[in-house]
């Protein structure tokens, strides 16, 4: 039999790391420690691999859980094996962290080390108007794997004041604190408006990662997204 399937570059990747590209849209996490992923993320796995819900952990989270439109269950995935991650092939990149944090929309967050703290944070400003805005923040020693909907850019925000759509900021460091802008006018309404009446205003010291694409629509997003935190948490 023969194909270029069966070339290097469609073979597992051979390392010694836990977490490891694949290739642009896939990423393989060998469990030597559990892991939480977004639900419905893994597409393939190697080894005796165990996949369980994850719970809010406290209160306070399952409180937020409730009341936001944060959409983002978990599972917890352990055992000994390979697990490979990926959502609608979308872009996926990974995080190191140091001791520090990120802020990640629910909808880009793929996968993270279990040992890293996370909770549920409101964007200031961003009331039911705007669709009353969430974010995963996500801090410790460990990594995380992001995901895009084409390959993004890496803003910094320390020189100079930087607006981003809300649906195309994917992630940015956890101790920026972005202003929601509203840039309706009455002029801009007479006339149809303009199709960006939201942005994040990011200023200081920090990045934003920004996908080009808006994102794609809900029925396309796969299973994973069907439901949320409230079904989760009610079955």
């Amino acid at each position: 039999m023969r194909s270029n399937l069966f070339d290097a570059a469609t073979a597992e990747k051979q390392t010694s790391e836990r977490w490891v590209l694949q290739n642009s849209s896939m990423l393989r996490v060998s469990l030597s420690q559990d892991v939480l992923a977004a639900k419905g993320s893994m597409v393939a796995y190697q080894g005796s691999v165990r996949f369980d819900h994850e719970g809010s952990g406290s209160m306070a989270k399952f409180l937020k859980k409730l009341v936001t439109s944060e959409d983002t269950p978990l599972m917890r995935v352990s055992g000994q094996g390979e697990v490979f991650f990926a959502n609608t092939a979308e872009h996926v990149h990974l995080i190191l962290l140091e001791g520090d944090g990120i802020s990640v929309d629910g909808k880009n967050l793929l996968a993270f080390d279990a040992n890293l703290e996370w909770d549920i944070r409101r964007v200031q400003g961003a009331g039911h108007l705007s669709g009353g805005m969430w974010n995963v923040e996500v801090s410790g020693h460990g990594v995380v794997a992001l995901t895009s909907d084409g390959p993004p850019v890496l803003l910094d925000c320390s020189q100079q004041p930087t607006g981003v759509d809300i649906q195309a900021a994917v992630a940015w460091s956890s101790h920026l604190r972005p202003q929601l802008v509203n840039s309706m006018n009455v002029r801009s309404l007479l006339r149809g408006g303009s199709g960006e009446a939201f942005q994040y205003l990011f200023h200081g010291p920090g990045f934003v990662l920004v996908q080009p694409s808006e994102g794609r629509p809900a029925a396309a997003q796969g299973g994973q997204q069907q439901g949320g935190f409230l079904n989760d948490l009610m079955n």
